[in-house]
């Protein structure tokens, strides 16, 4: 009988998937057979951060993944090609960092709000890096930065000012990520490579190859790959990522994403309020107080739109 044993998956290139075990030791495996997975139609049946079960190969035999132990939580994307399936993106996530910048390039805020969504939606908690804060200054963009981080603050979520490149920072960036599994998603040029390199720069080349792929705007693919860090935890980049969507989810659920529409639901006169113009809509007339930021109002229009098609 072969030796079966748990690992963490920490790379997937579609046919191969490298593992990890507890120890550190690395095994190449294939799948064994047909995985299904019973909730989810994924065009991935093992995604990076699965735990999984392996049988142990001989040197004519490669190492074998039997199966998925049950999961924490996922992120997913629609498949490319399948548009009736789901592509996991990465699963058992301690948290979600979304990097941002106001400039060289601009984030949008409706690309930090359909991330926030997605997090929401699979109980992930996250949090903003404001990244590039010298520039920020440069360009006497304070006060938009401001506003910024009083709307996600305001909400509940961590917001940091940042500035990946600059080694002063690299404390803050451990602290962010230590005993953790954190995914960390952004625009190419937001920082996010920097962020990675400044918190361990073993990692340099490895995340630098990651995002010189990213940045030929191939994004047909997400081949994701998982990093263990020296000061403890992991930490999960993947290329040719451009944003999250919601998939599988009915349009009266979407503001239940929103927290700061989620509170406000058992006031609505109307339990299936879409909160477009209903009478006795409490979202509404929060809006109009300006206790809701139309920034985040109008993504929400957005994604209802897109649930439509």
């Amino acid at each position: 009988m072969k030796d079966i044993i748990q690992a963490i998956v920490i790379r997937s290139t579609g046919s191969w998937y490298k593992t990890r075990d507890d120890e550190g030791k690395i095994y190449d495996c294939r799948l064994k057979g047909k995985i299904r997975l019973q909730e989810l139609k994924s065009t991935n049946p093992v995604a990076v951060g699965d735990r999984v079960e392996i049988q142990l190969g001989t040197e004519n035999d490669s190492h074998s993944i039997l199966g998925v132990l049950p999961r924490k939580n996922y992120l997913l994307r629609k498949s490319v090609k399948l548009s009736s399936q789901v592509h996991i993106l990465c699963s058992n996530i301690d948290q979600l960092i979304i990097m941002a910048c106001l400039t060289h390039p601009f984030t949008p805020l409706g690309y930090i709000d359909r991330a926030l969504v997605s997090a929401e939606a699979y109980h992930i908690p996250a949090l903003i890096v404001f990244n590039k804060l010298d520039l920020i200054h440069q360009e006497g963009l304070e006060k938009k930065l401001k506003d910024y981080l009083s709307v996600y603050s305001s909400i509940g979520y961590p917001c940091l000012s940042f500035i990946a490149s600059d080694p002063n920072y690299k404390s803050k960036a451990i602290d962010l990520l230590k005993d953790k599994t954190s995914f960390v998603i952004g625009h190419s040029g937001s920082g996010k490579s920097s962020f990675i390199n400044l918190a361990e720069p073993e990692l340099k080349l490895k995340t630098g190859a990651i995002s010189h792929y990213s940045e030929k705007g191939k994004h047909t693919t997400t081949f994701a790959e998982m990093f263990p860090l020296s000061f403890g935890g992991y930490i999960i980049d993947s290329p040719g990522f451009k944003e999250m969507t919601l998939t599988g989810f009915e349009r009266s659920e979407i503001s239940h994403y929103f927290p700061e529409m989620r509170k406000l639901l058992v006031n609505c006169k109307f339990k299936d309020c879409l909160h477009l113009s209903e009478p006795g809509c409490a979202v509404l007339e929060a809006l109009d107080k300006e206790s809701i930021a139309e920034s985040r109002y109008h993504t929400y229009l957005g994604m209802l739109e897109e649930s439509e098609s």
